[in-house]
């Protein structure tokens, strides 16, 4: 049986921020860039917003040569030994040009209906031009993040190295206004220490929200001009990783009270707010995990459980935490990186239950009716994609009478070249360019009692075909991109097996030879 889409009941809606945002780092110096369609494959759900960590050294002689391929003859023992970050090198800016990895990357996250969370150290000596071309590199891409000099009051990356905190801190305003001044929808994000218990073994008292954050005198502008706070947290981390074991002989790793952990990261809101004249921004924690080499995997699946459910009991102060990361080669990822075949992942215990949360009620983004919305024109057919926390789309919803065998959809000849993300009662597939079916059976075989489900509820959106904003598109093409459909696809379903085994046919399996 084949249905025309058009002739069923269907409204607009729009998606709309979910309580808690779970997004997802992807790829680092511990890991390469692992694409968005096997990502989707495995968690069945899109994430509010991808991380990428890059680097920015442009006025060192072997720039933009990888650290580890720059100096492949020198000695480490610690990661970040290296004369600069050994993070991806960001390949844009005044110098390169904007098909190299990173926009290559960005452009796969948002062709899959996700917003760019870009992680970029920068060397605080370029100059404003510099900054503006990175501003003219990232306005394309909607409203991603941009997390400059993260951990800033740190010792560990070159340019906490080669410059003082002040000047760290004077960068990052400076670097802010610089890229406002050209793309004022990206969202630059302040990362630093927060409120810190002292050393327990000074026996000091705990901290209050009326401690200061870590460096706070010379951080203070940049907590009044940025768009969001942020705090790194691991509940447990190897930093020593990968130059040594954590074990009884080393000693460069922690493991830390997930209530404590969750208690600090507060008071630093806390004490943000305080800063900023008692006005509220949003808060983050922008890279978060329990190092599985510290707790070992089920320990690690019992901390970010119980981490939720203090996020979930509590008030919404903290809009979103970043899991780091997807593929990992030391076991900080949802997989490990297979030794033999880095491009194989070895499905880690994790995984699983970060599949739970990323489904459950707390993190879903909020589907409501957006019926009458005129976005395009007339054409009711017409679709917006904001980002993942504010898109118009269209809702059908189809009875069933049991469940099916088959559930396919096929595009005609005029849709094959939409780009679009389908939610199929909360498992979402990809539908690129080009693509004239999608089997919806996945959902099925992933559903518990599936057997019970009498409608499907299929909602479509339409982000960037390219990855990119069309600047053609009208004044407000930077923070929007408009889709019409020229039409729903056909949708085929089916209750019965094409053909059933004959009846009477002897089974070989009985006969005696």
């Amino acid at each position: 049986m084949y249905l025309e889409l058009e002739t069923q009941n269907y409204r607009k809606v729009h998606m709309g921020p979910a309580r808690f945002a779970l997004d997802l780092s992807d790829g680092s110096e511990r890991g390469e860039y692992v694409n968005q369609d096997y990502i989707l494959s495995k968690l069945h759900r899109p994430h509010r917003a991808i991380n990428l960590m890059f680097c920015y050294y442009p006025l060192d002689k072997t720039w933009p040569a990888r650290a580890r391929n720059a100096f492949p003859e020198q000695e480490i023992a610690f990661q970040w030994d290296y004369p600069y970050d050994d993070y991806f090198p960001y390949t844009g800016g005044l110098e390169g040009n904007r098909e190299g990895e990173p926009f290559q990357m960005m452009r796969d996250i948002r062709r899959h209906g996700q917003d760019v969370a870009l992680t970029l150290t920068i060397d605080p000596g370029v100059s404003d031009e510099q900054l503006l071309a990175i501003g003219e590199d990232l306005k394309r891409f909607g409203r991603m993040q941009l997390r400059i000099n993260h951990e800033a009051t740190g010792n560990w990356f070159t340019f906490n190295k080669r410059y003082s905190y002040q000047e760290v801190a004077d960068f990052f305003v400076r670097a802010t206004r610089l890229i406002h001044q050209v793309a004022p929808q990206i969202q630059v994000i302040l990362c630093i220490g927060g409120v810190e218990d002292p050393d327990p073994l000074e026996h000091l008292p705990l901290r209050t929200k009326d401690d200061p954050i870590q460096m706070e005198d010379i951080f203070k502008e940049a907590v009044l001009q940025t768009d969001i706070w942020s705090v790194d947290k691991y509940m447990a981390l190897h930093w020593g990783w990968p130059c040594d074991v954590a074990d009884e002989t080393t000693d460069q790793y922690k493991c830390c009270n997930v209530q404590r952990t969750y208690e600090l990261t507060k008071l630093s809101y806390e004490r943000f707010c305080y800063l900023n004249g008692g006005k509220s921004k949003p808060m983050v924690m922008s890279e978060f995990n329990a190092d599985g080499d510290i707790v070992g995997p089920y320990e690690q699946i019992r901390m970010m459980q119980e981490f939720f459910k203090l996020r979930e009991a509590d008030e919404d102060w903290l809009s979103a935490i970043t899991f780091y990361q997807f593929r990992d080669r030391g076991r900080l990822g949802l997989e490990i990186e297979d030794p033999n075949h880095p491009e194989v992942g070895i499905e880690q215990p994790i995984l699983k239950e970060y599949k739970k949360l990323l489904h459950s009620p707390l993190c879903q983004p909020q589907i409501t009716d957006a019926t009458g919305t005129d976005i395009t024109g007339e054409n009711p057919l017409s679709l917006r994609w904001g980002g993942f926390e504010d898109a118009t789309g269209i809702e059908v919803c189809i009875p069933l009478q049991q469940r099916p065998v088959f559930l396919e959809l096929y595009f005609d000849e005029n849709a094959k070249d939409c780009n679009l993300m389908i939610n199929c009662n909360g498992h979402w597939f990809y539908k690129g360019v080009g693509t004239d079916f999608v089997d919806l059976m996945p959902f099925f075989f992933e559903t518990e009692a599936s057997e019970h489900i009498d409608t499907i509820t299929l909602t479509f959106f339409a982000p960037p075909a390219t990855g990119e904003n069309d600047a053609s598109q009208g004044e407000d093409w930077s923070i929007n991109y408009y889709t019409v459909l020229p039409s729903l696809p056909k949708l085929r379903i089916a209750y019965e097996p094409v053909l059933r085994e004959p009846e009477g046919m002897v089974d070989s399996r009985n006969l005696k030879i």
